[in-house]
């Protein structure tokens, strides 16, 4: 019995196969002239071609629904923790994909907007959902956060998806009463969706200044692989076992 790993090959060289009768019995009954067969064969190649294409699984997607921080502000290609995790499903064998709809400035109204569209285009198997720190940052109405956040998460849900929320915190100086507050909607919309989430983004290294760029707002290249470690663990569960 083939391994789970080899019944893709088996059943494309079983394609293959068919095909390439199907191609002889085809090219047996184009007129003989070699101009004509030629342009027949090289037709009947593409064709099978855009067959093969289509026979192939598609890959699980890992959507991310975030702002700045996960869309790498200020830091170079390739070096945000969204490539790491990229980097890392690969390493250990996952077969996701990663796609990354992160918009700077983004927040949970944005996400809300646009997530229906990217549920319909991705139709993605996980979707982390990192947005409403710029919701805190610039003293919205935290209702309003929460009731977004919670529609993503019914959204995402009733697409098929498994929702992560990250959560993130509030600097002390916004006062206590909207820190707390803040903190909570986070937890409230997790409990009330039986959603995993991740309490603190910057979890270990929010308070080392030399983690974070001059505006003390975006982490640090040599941050990212800590914020991947912080969300991994609630993540990994959601993607099932390794190839």
């Amino acid at each position: 019995m083939p391994l789970a790993g080899d019944r893709g090959c088996l059943y494309n060289r079983s394609i293959a196969q068919s095909l390439e009768v199907a191609a002889s019995v085809f090219l047996d009954r184009i007129p003989s002239p070699r101009s004509v067969r030629a342009i027949a064969l090289a037709a009947f190649v593409l064709l099978v071609a855009l067959a093969a294409a289509r026979a192939q699984p598609t890959a699980p997607v890992v959507l991310i629904v975030g702002d700045s921080i996960s869309a790498a502000y200020g830091l170079a290609p390739g070096t945000g923790w969204v490539d790491l995790l990229s980097a890392r499903l690969a390493a250990e064998r996952y077969p996701h994909r990663v796609v990354n709809a992160s918009i700077t400035g983004d927040t949970t109204a944005g996400g809300r907007a646009r997530l229906p569209a990217l549920l319909m285009r991705y139709k993605p198997a996980v979707v982390v959902m990192e947005l409403g720190g710029n919701d805190g940052l610039r003293g919205g109405d935290l209702n309003a956060t929460h009731d977004n956040l919670a529609a993503m998460v019914d959204e995402a849900q009733r697409a098929g998806a498994k929702p992560l929320i990250v959560g993130m915190k509030l600097p002390p100086n916004y006062g206590g009463a909207y820190v707390r507050r803040f903190d909570a909607l986070y937890v409230d919309v997790a409990k009330a969706y039986k959603v995993p989430f991740v309490p603190f983004f910057f979890e270990g290294f929010g308070e080392k200044s030399e983690l974070f760029q001059a505006d003390r707002i975006h982490p640090t290249a040599a941050a990212q692989p800590l914020l991947l470690d912080n969300v991994w663990p609630q993540l990994r569960p959601l993607l099932g076992r390794p190839r």
